[in-house]
């Protein structure tokens, strides 16, 4: 995947719009889908002055969440949302649906003009509080051929892919957050799986919970898995990025994904800062 293509940079910070419970989820209350809409605006707004490169759209507040297949509900909540922020910002949009559905992921980016995607499992299998979760690249993959195959990066540069003819990118996590693999197995070969057998066009590296930071063995791993795999697939990180550590993160790394850093007080559920965001960009414009 060419990340400047997409992102006008080589190095991409990605924002955060956690979006709280849905309606039908066990936190929303009665909360109404305009109440969400408008804080996910809120949020692409400030991220959006602030400096940021791209934003991920994620159902965040619906806990306890579906292992792999969210109901349809949730595919229409998070689709009205995601379509907001593209129409809001001139920012390239991803979508997740956790905990780890890739089909529902994929139709909302499809539907609305996202750029790419994040699948938590995207190969292998892992132990989650969901239970077991297995990856399913084989359906993701021919998924993406029918809904979006493209022609591959958008050369253009456009903030969004689909309209400028590219196709919806696929960010694989390897040994990710919240979760243990299953069986025996090692870094390398979860990168290797994702790329060469699951055909990732990215993968995400974390640490072991929202907001944890990644260790630095974790990201030197992958990257030294790359390496050996002569693939020059981007390595982003995926969790615990804040001001103090995103310019050494972004010596090595491809790119971040940032949320929790960017909110107030550096609350993970609170509105983003815009000032946190802007903070945040002006330490990683030192090393890009």
């Amino acid at each position: 995947m060419n990340l400047e293509a997409t992102f006008g940079t080589r190095r991409p910070i990605v924002g955060m719009v956690h979006l709280p419970p849905l309606p039908g989820s066990p936190g929303a209350g009665d909360a109404e889908i305009g109440s969400v809409v408008e804080g996910a605006l809120a949020d692409a707004r400030a991220l959006e002055a602030g400096g940021v490169d791209g934003l991920l759209v994620e159902n965040f507040g619906d806990a306890p969440f579906y292992p792999d297949d969210v109901p349809k509900h949730t595919v229409a909540a998070m689709t009205r949302v995601a379509s907001a922020v593209v129409r809001e910002v001139d920012l390239p949009v991803g979508v997740n649906v956790l905990r780890n559905d890739a089909a529902a992921a994929l139709a909302v980016a499809t539907a609305v003009g996202g750029a790419f995607v994040r699948v938590n499992v995207h190969t292998g299998a892992r132990v989650t509080d969901q239970g077991i979760i297995e990856g399913r690249a084989h359906e993701t993959l021919r998924l993406r051929e029918r809904l979006a195959p493209g022609d591959g990066d958008d050369a253009d540069g456009d903030a969004n892919s689909r309209e400028a003819g590219g196709r919806v990118a696929i960010w694989a996590d390897v040994d990710v957050k919240h979760s243990a693999r299953l069986g025996e197995g090692s870094l390398r070969q979860d990168v290797s799986e994702a790329v060469e057998r699951g055909l990732a066009d990215a993968v995400v590296v974390s640490g072991p919970a929202t907001g944890a930071e990644v260790e630095a063995t974790a990201l030197r791993g992958v990257l030294d898995a790359l390496e050996a795999l002569d693939r020059s697939v981007p390595v982003i990180v995926g969790s615990g990025v804040s001001s103090d550590d995103v310019a050494d993160l972004l010596a090595d790394a491809d790119g971040v994904i940032v949320g929790t850093a960017l909110k107030e007080g550096g609350e993970t559920t609170a509105p983003v800062s815009e000032t946190r965001v802007a903070s945040l960009v002006d330490r990683a414009d030192e090393v890009r």
